[in-house]
């Protein structure tokens, strides 16, 4: 089984259950439990936390040694929405406590000084080890860090694979110590079609998944594929072993196209 490094407290790999619905959910996390992940990422916005909670129930794996995330979406962050629904989401998950409590985007709706604030109320109250953000930009995570202080956040998820590096919103919160967790770091499954990841993975005899996740794991990001397949599954944490040179980072660098998949109706103006 990998050792898998860690991200401040995240495990640098984890499995994302984006999509993943009903029993299948609860099969496919029963299979990264036993490929050796430790870190599951889930969220209100998926309607799978009971099915990840089943498979958390069911696994061969103590709670304590799984670090499970989940997210408050933008329309559950008015005045006095934020803990019933992350205590419904524990009652989901079966757990006391939630590793890493996100705001999953931020709202157009509601007030950043409200919804923080109940975010920080949440982790005060122990609901949940460490809390973050997903998909704030620049501006909206300077915000953020003075409304949360003296609490630290702990990731900014956001979309980040070879073909959009998203460098603005990564630098920034590098400037401000913030991890990134890169979600769709396989871009939906468009880098096995690059013909300098093909490349790159048949010099180490990997895949070309295998090579993204790598990529994005030697420049320090938290990494959560997902697949509803077992092999898929664990070929993903098999990106662990592959060790890129800095002649392969600089191309798989230079990848970059501005291409971003996940660009909903509700979501913020883009940094960059």
């Amino acid at each position: 089984m990998p050792e898998i490094p860690l991200v401040g407290p995240i495990p640098q790999i984890g499995y994302g259950t984006w999509t993943r619905t009903g029993d299948a959910a609860r099969q496919c996390v029963l299979w990264a439990l036993e490929a050796g992940y430790r870190h599951i990422d889930t969220a209100v916005g998926y309607g799978n936390e009971a099915e990840v909670g089943a498979a958390l129930a069911e696994a061969r794996v103590a709670r304590s040694e799984v670090f499970v995330t989940t997210k408050v979406p933008p329309d559950h962050l008015g005045p006095g929405m934020v803990r019933p629904l992350v205590e419904r989401s524990l009652d989901k998950l079966r757990t006391d406590q939630v590793d890493l409590l996100l705001v999953h985007w931020p709202s157009p709706k509601f007030g950043m000084e409200d919804y923080l604030a109940q975010l920080g109320e949440a982790f005060d109250q122990g609901l949940a080890r460490f809390i973050g953000v997903s998909n704030f930009t620049a501006s909206q995570i300077d915000r953020a860090i003075g409304l949360l202080a003296p609490r630290t956040i702990t990731t900014n998820q956001v979309e980040i694979h070879p073909l959009m590096q998203n460098r603005a919103i990564v630098e920034h919160c590098r400037r401000c110590d913030i991890p990134l967790t890169a979600y769709s770091p396989l871009a939906r499954g468009a880098v096995a079609d690059v013909p300098e990841i093909v490349a790159i993975a048949k010099a180490h005899g990997a895949t070309p998944g295998q090579i993204a996740l790598a990529f994005l794991i030697a420049e320090g990001f938290v990494v959560i594929p997902t697949s509803s397949r077992r092999a898929r599954i664990v070929e993903n944490l098999g990106a662990l072993d592959v060790k890129l040179s800095d002649a392969e980072i600089a191309t798989m660098r230079g990848l970059d196209r501005g291409s971003r998949m996940v660009n909903p109706s509700w979501a913020p103006k883009w940094d960059g």
